[in-house]
């Protein structure tokens, strides 16, 4: 199996990319230990741990000549002239029979990331050991520091500020075992350490904080189908690869006739396709129909999950067993395929915790799919108005919306690909298994010319979403996502659409209501009645925050690094003094008789500008207006 791995760094939220570390190995592992930042050493329980003792730098990764493991390391010590990324210690640990193997750790200063590499694929356990050796026990202000780090295992969080010597009891030099259940479909684990700007830096010397682990090990918890390649095993890699090469020469050779029929049969409808994606840098992955008509059932409609603007999407099982959601586009594009798959190569690159991933996708003659991460807690519209079981209290509320914010800022600010996602609304929110918001179909618009039934003109977006100036003239900037936002964090904090006609009047629309009582300090009563309990600062924060974000004039709302700030406490939220004049300047009296008169409105669709053409400049207004402050979700 041939992998190009591309270590991706993160730190404050920024990618940083490496060339690329490619390499062949084989899936002949299923299991591995590694003694982090020192020597090979042998457990009490027969357990080797290999070294770990390659120097790195602020920006370096190392993989092992077997290509077992790698270790990939970002940072820099604030204060220090001569940053160390391992530490020492000749002290005898407690809570262990194995005091050497908490004698040296890797520490970072900032994200610190390991790599299980070629093992075949099934659950793990994958046990991580720390020790506290830096910050002592002491009776003075020393003993004051805290080391707090997160721990993320196959991108998902396991660990939130997690401090050692807490975990400990308060003490040092004690041995914190933590042990998880790893799934590898890929033929690798990933566990990353990231310091997340918490807990001291100074203490009890400069340049004290980030994450630092001992030891890291897995076993399956399966039966091995293979056998361990030894670490100095190159006779044992030559005697496999040779054996496969004769097994899939005798293959090939019995087939030759029959596969070059095939071809010959197939290739004349797509010769001039392919030909097209001859020498591209970089391509996503591509799926074959067969094989997503397989994993859906032929596009079973028990397997349908829903409808977006840009086509049905199902639920689908690959082969390797991941569960995928794909999306058939179905309107065509006048794009070539080469021009196409660039557009998903340039998205599959944009890759943030809280954006969708993209596998790949499928481009065969006129089908064209888009294969998904599937996410089993579906949309946030369906967990805020649905009638499903999921119920969002308020901290998941908070950090939700505090996740798309982030998503969002990412796209605007951070990606090396400007997007403006056009639809930011509550449908294109999904949740994964621990509540976590994913983004999704950002960058789809791109993919489609303006002449298309979902864009229908220059304006692509949901009604009740749309941001004033992108309605009425088209103008668009990141600031329509800004104003989307602000109407998906007022959902998020009162659970209810931004519109609903079964309210009593001054209810009906989200935007106004909320500006009634926020005119008159009354801003709490907007907050789900559902809620049990929430945090009041922290609703005052958001409400504050989702009226910025909605204000006329693109200029005064905040851009979303802005509004990540101010969500997240790190700056005070903006006084809000101007009413946007979409509602000081309409009756909305007058509106509502006018909107119930064309009642055949579908408020779920996306705009249609070209049909204001053949209305009278007043009609067309009237109906801009609704479309703004939400006639619909």
């Amino acid at each position: 199996m041939e992998v190009n791995l591309t270590f991706r760094l993160k730190k404050s939220n920024h990618f940083f990319n490496f060339d690329k570390c490619c390499f062949l190995y084989w899936c002949t592992d299923y299991n591995f230990a590694i003694k982090c930042g020192g020597p090979q050493i042998t457990s009490s329980d027969q357990i080797v741990f290999e070294r770990d003792n390659e120097t790195l730098g602020p920006a370096t990764y190392y993989v092992t000549d077997t290509n077992r493991w790698g270790v990939s390391n970002v940072g820099l010590f604030s204060g220090s002239n001569n940053p160390q990324y391992t530490s020492t210690s000749s002290s005898q640990f407690t809570n262990t029979l194995d005091s050497e193997l908490f004698q040296t750790a890797r520490i970072s200063a900032g994200s610190l990331r390991y790599y299980g590499l070629g093992l075949e694929n099934g659950n793990y356990t994958l046990t991580l050991q720390f020790a506290e050796t830096a910050i002592v026990n002491s009776n003075t202000w020393k003993s004051l520091g805290r080391r707090v780090f997160d721990v993320y295992i196959q991108g998902d969080l396991v660990l939130k500020d997690f401090d050692i010597r807490k975990e400990a009891g308060g003490v040092s030099f004690q041995a914190v075992k933590k042990e998880f259940t790893a799934q590898v479909l890929e033929n690798y684990i990933e566990i990353h350490l990231f310091w997340a700007g918490k807990g001291t830096c100074c203490v009890p010397a400069q340049g004290t904080y980030g994450p630092s682990i001992s030891a890291i090990s897995a076993t399956p918890d399966f039966e091995p189908t293979v056998s361990n390649t030894a670490p100095n095993g190159k006779k044992n890699r030559t005697g496999l690869i040779v054996g496969i090469a004769v097994g899939l020469g005798v293959v090939c050779f019995l087939s030759v006739f029959a596969v070059y029929y095939f071809i010959l049969r197939r290739k004349k409808p797509y010769e001039n396709q392919d030909e097209e994606l001859l020498g591209m840098d970089a391509r996503p992955y591509t799926f074959s129909y067969a094989e997503l008509k397989n994993a859906t059932g032929d596009f079973s409609p028990s397997n349908k999950l829903g409808e977006g603007g840009f086509g049905p999407v199902y639920k689908g099982t690959l082969s390797d067993g991941r569960v995928v959601a794909v999306k058939q586009l179905s309107v065509s594009s006048h794009q070539g395929k080469n021009q196409f798959v660039t557009e998903i190569a340039t998205i599959s690159a944009v890759q943030h915790r809280n954006l969708v991933k993209l596998y790949g996708c499928c481009i065969e003659g006129v089908n064209r799919s888009l294969v998904y991460e599937y996410l089993e807690n579906k949309s946030l519209d369906q967990a805020l108005f649905g009638k499903g079981s999921l119920d969002l209290d308020w901290p998941a509320r908070y950090d939700i919306c505090l996740g798309v914010a982030r998503g969002l800022a990412y796209l605007h600010e951070e990606s090396r690909v400007r997007i403006v996602h056009r639809d930011v609304k509550a449908s294109n929110i999904l949740l994964d298994y621990h509540l976590n918001p994913k983004i999704s179909d950002f960058g789809l618009a791109k993919l489609y010319d303006d002449t298309k039934t979902h864009i229908s003109t220059r304006v692509a977006g949901t009604i009740g979403y749309l941001a004033p100036e992108y309605a009425m003239r088209g103008h668009l900037t990141e600031k329509a996502d800004v104003f989307g936002f602000g109407v998906v964090a007022l959902e998020i904090v009162s659970g209810r659409p931004n519109s609903d006609t079964s309210l009593e009047e001054e209810k009906t629309y989200l935007l106004e209501w909320a500006w009634q009582l926020h005119e008159n300090n009354r801003e709490i009563e907007l907050v789900d009645s559902r809620l049990s309990e929430f945090s009041e600062e922290e609703a005052r924060r958001i409400i504050g925050v989702a009226l910025l974000c909605t204000q006329t004039s693109p200029t005064l709302r905040p851009p979303m690094s802005r509004a990540v700030a101010m969500l997240s406490g790190d700056i005070e939220v903006s006084r809000v003094t101007t009413k946007p004049g979409y509602l000081t300047d309409w009756k909305f009296n007058d509106a509502s008789s006018f909107m119930s008169e064309n009642s055949h409105f579908n408020s779920s669709t996306s705009i249609s500008m070209a049909a204001d053409a053949d209305r009278s400049p007043v009609t067309a207004t009237k109906t801009k207006i609704h479309e703004i402050i939400g006639e619909g979700r």
